[in-house]
């Protein structure tokens, strides 16, 4: 028996820190994901092998299923695939018992520290394999708000909110018509998501964090259907501020980029991994001359429902 699973990276355009707190949010899967394949043999045990997007092998392990035994290239990896199957088998007690194995091969389409989810989506394929909900099976296995769960299943960019523990996502419209001068620019690192969590929790003038929470969750659902770039850069640029007084760090613009000629987003935790540049045909060569080369394309990033 063999099967394969995919799931969608992700990217979230608004609500960085306040989606965990139920800040209506605009979420964009990305063209690129991960695959799970895997193949039923008989011994008792798994045998997993990681790739990259180069096709090269960044983990792999041999996993007893009869107990937790286990020989593998990274005992850190090795542990957290350990808990994510736990906390499966909890869930579905069927999966994985000990009357059968399978080989089981992930492949990256992306880089591992561009900060799409590695984690997320291998998380979803493995709920999708045991049958289970993967936004319980993260949940019960680390935390988060769940919308790079919602983005792995998605074929469209998505509003997503969390009502207590329960996430609402819904398919939108979002296909800008100025796409064209909208860029991803990586910046070289990936970033930390806890520590800048744990900065955003430690505010604690919940008056304000609740009206940032509002006017984020206005941007999110006007954003939805903006029809013009300048409309949507000084959008952005109120965000951008709105998250910065939040968690008292400057904007990236601010930090590194102060001369760039268009605006600029952070996208996720603060301090690394993509940002969102407006832009034209000068963006490239502006962010690569300072470094950063890794600068790609709204329609190469980002998936949409003809695609």
């Amino acid at each position: 028996m063999q099967k394969e699973y995919y799931s969608h990276g992700k990217l979230l355009l608004t609500g960085e820190y306040v989606v965990l707190d139920g800040a209506l949010s605009l979420a964009l899967p990305t063209t690129y994901g991960q695959s799970l394949k895997l193949r039923e043999v008989k011994k008792p045990e798994l045998h997993w092998k990681s790739l990259d997007e180069k096709g090269e092998t960044w983990f792999e392990g041999t996993f007893e299923l009869s107990g937790i035994h286990f020989t593998a290239t990274d005992k850190d990896i090795a542990d957290v695939l350990i808990k994510i199957l736990k906390e499966a088998r909890k869930l579905n007690p069927e999966f994985l018992k000990p009357d059968s194995g399978f080989e089981v091969l992930t492949k990256l389409d992306f880089p591992r520290n561009w900060g799409l989810g590695s984690s997320s989506t291998l998380i979803n394929n493995i709920a999708q394999w045991a049958g289970v909900d993967p936004y319980t099976l993260l949940w019960n296995a680390f935390s988060g708000s769940g919308y790079d769960i919602a983005c792995a299943r998605s074929s469209t960019p998505l509003s997503y909110r969390l009502e207590g523990k329960k996430a609402i996502s819904r398919p939108v419209n979002f296909d800008p018509s100025f796409k064209d001068s909208l860029f991803f620019v990586h910046l070289n690192k990936k970033q930390n998501s806890r520590e800048g969590i744990a900065r955003y929790r430690s505010f604690k003038n919940e008056s304000r964090k609740n009206e940032v929470i509002s006017a984020v969750s206005r941007i999110s659902s006007e954003l939805s259907d903006c029809d013009s770039l300048e409309l949507f850069e000084n959008h952005i640029k109120e965000h951008e501020q709105l998250i910065s007084s939040l968690i008292e760090l400057p904007t990236v613009k601010e930090q590194l980029f102060p001369d760039y000629f268009g605006e600029l987003k952070s996208l996720g935790a603060w301090g690394g991994d993509f940002i969102l540049a407006t832009g034209n045909e000068e963006t490239a060569g502006y962010f690569k001359s300072k470094g950063f080369e890794t600068v790609i394309p709204y329609s190469n990033m980002i998936l949409n429902i003809d695609q």
